[in-house]
């Protein structure tokens, strides 16, 4: 069975960094698995925030909101995904998820202060 774990989020002023990590376990190939984070903030749907495509991951997509802020990599030794997040804004708040094309993360949330 395939399974998602976040970690890495919690609290931070405007302006910090948080590396969010996602292990995954049950994947036959993990590295043939594009992977995605998306986030959801209060009252708002959930949108795709980067993804990341099988193997080594070249060419990464990140959403205009985080382009330029937020980086996602992967180790597929590790079977994990990460994304380091920059520059944090107010507005990044929301809870993170880690997404394969099949499966969600319980997601991890991170709180961007003022």
């Amino acid at each position: 069975q395939v399974r998602l774990v976040e970690s890495g989020g919690g609290l931070v002023q405007a302006g910090g960094s948080l590396r969010l990590s996602c292990t995954a376990s049950g994947f036959a190939l993990f590295s043939r698995s594009s992977m995605s984070w998306y986030r959801q903030a209060p009252g708002k749907q959930r949108e795709v925030v980067a993804s990341i495509s099988s193997g080594s991951g070249g060419s990464p997509y990140y959403s205009t909101s985080v382009r330029g802020r937020f980086t996602i990599s992967r180790d597929n030794a590790k079977k994990e995904v990460y994304l380091q997040m920059n520059s944090l804004k107010v507005e990044d708040t929301a809870v993170y998820y880690c997404v394969s094309p099949n499966t969600w993360g319980q997601g991890t949330p991170v709180t961007v202060s003022s």
